[in-house]
């Protein structure tokens, strides 16, 4: 009995020592990034795996300073909310109807979206900026907040996509006998059974969006409307780079976002779990 034992645990012990490994593998940058955060210059680039000998913690006072992190972060904080609301309202009535309209129209648009997500940013970012020009957003955080609904859109509708068609039509059916308008149906009836899958939406979306550089050093030129990545990036000049106050800069700028998502984690597994049932 107790050999079956072992040889049960056995399998699992060299996974769990396995994951364990890993975890610390995927720690090591953060390692690098807290630990040389707190030395001087000089001492960052001669041994940069040391743990600090003193700890360096005017270099956060002087990184707060001269990035105008209050400032960046309204920035950061207004592109990212403005633009999660937006996507989660629009790409969740579009995915909706696509699923409950299954029209030859709607099948051919869902196909497209779908075939949008492989395409990378690179390979659209000049023409993206072209029409944020043309519509005459550039240097704008309304243009930023647009690029990011066009660039997003694809897998936030994806995502609600499958989740819909998890959701039973019998509620809709019944809200409908009831009198309900359509509107009504979606607002009272959907919408709140797809809590979880917006919740997911959201907290990916704010990862990305929170963290992104490219698409803001493309829209915007004014350095009153940089977010916390291009503030950060001021560190990095073509001759040298600041490396004491680009670490801490970096810190203070995921903080945030570290801890929404350690406070939000439980819902990413739940609703893209569910999403996929019948995706």
């Amino acid at each position: 009995m107790d050999t079956t034992a072992k040889k049960w645990n056995l399998p699992k012990l060299l996974v769990e020592l396995l994951c364990i490994l890993l975890a610390l593998v995927f720690l090591v940058p953060f390692y690098f990034l807290l630990a040389n955060s707190l030395k001087t210059y000089g001492a960052i680039l001669s041994d940069s795996a040391a743990l600090p000998a003193a700890l360096q913690w005017s270099n956060y006072r002087e990184a707060w300073n001269a990035t105008g992190f209050p400032h960046a972060f309204v920035n950061s904080l207004v592109v990212t909310v403005v633009s999660n609301l937006l996507l989660a309202f629009l790409c969740s009535m579009c995915a909706y109807k696509m699923v409950r309209n299954n029209s030859l129209y709607n099948r051919i648009l869902y196909v497209a979206l779908v075939a949008a997500m492989v395409i990378p940013f690179q390979a659209i970012m000049i023409p993206l900026v072209q029409v944020v020009s043309g519509l005459g957003f550039m240097n704008s955080t309304a243009g930023l907040i647009l690029a990011y609904l066009g660039f997003g859109a694809p897998m936030t509708v994806f995502l609600f996509h499958g989740f819909v068609k998890s959701v039973p039509i019998d509620l809709e059916e019944a809200s409908k006998v009831d009198g309900t308008s359509p509107y009504g149906t979606f607002f009272r009836i959907v919408l709140p059974l797809m809590q979880p899958i917006i919740v997911t939406v959201i907290i990916l979306n704010t990862l990305w969006i929170w963290n992104d550089y490219l698409m803001p050093s493309l829209i915007l030129q004014d350095p009153a409307l940089r977010t916390i990545p291009i503030a950060v990036y001021t560190f990095f000049g073509q001759y040298t780079k600041q490396w004491d106050l680009a670490l801490p800069g970096l810190v203070l700028g995921i903080t945030p976002v570290v801890i929404f998502f350690l406070a939000m984690q439980k819902y990413i597994i739940e609703g893209i779990a569910q999403g996929s049932v019948k995706g």
